[in-house]
């Protein structure tokens, strides 16, 4: 019986290599304009979600066609700068948002394969060690490491193999 395997990727060196440097590319284009918040700013800070940003949009649009209702304290051009900054940048981050939701989920996946392997791996040294079988107990001292200091935790039983 073998444990289900619903993911085998090898992505060749040129394409690893590809990609970092594109992301890289990305990143640098990108960091000029982005901006980094603490805890406290996110906290307070009023929100423009996806509702707001129509709202956002067609108040800019009468700002400028009606300004006579606009406070002297509000600067009409600035807040387009920002709105079209929002509607510039939602556009990466949506592109954004679907690769990382692949890649994690592919991470997980793979992850969990791995993991679960080893596990097996894992436990059928263990169990060599306590029959006292030649080469096993320096492989189960060097693996249980991995489990100790965990406050008396003990690792996952890999699922049932099919």
């Amino acid at each position: 019986m073998t444990i289900e395997n619903r993911v085998s990727i090898v992505i060749p060196p040129e394409v690893k290599q590809s990609v970092l440097q594109k992301l890289t590319e990305v990143d640098e284009l990108l960091k000029p304009f982005l901006i980094a918040l603490n805890a406290e700013d996110r906290k307070v800070l009023p929100k423009m979600g996806d509702g707001s940003t129509p709202f956002v949009g067609k108040a800019l649009g009468y700002c400028k066609s009606d300004p006579q209702f606009m406070p002297s304290y509000v600067n009409i051009p600035e807040m387009e700068i920002d709105y079209n900054a929002v509607v510039d940048l939602t556009d990466f981050a949506h592109i954004s948002l679907k690769l990382s939701s692949g890649l994690n989920d592919t991470i997980t996946l793979s992850g969990s394969e791995a993991y679960v392997a080893a596990l097996s791996y894992y436990n059928s040294v263990k169990n060599a060690a306590k029959m006292n079988v030649p080469g096993a107990k320096p492989i189960y001292e060097d693996l249980k490491k991995r489990f100790e200091n965990k406050g008396g935790a003990t690792p996952p039983e890999p699922p049932p193999q099919q």
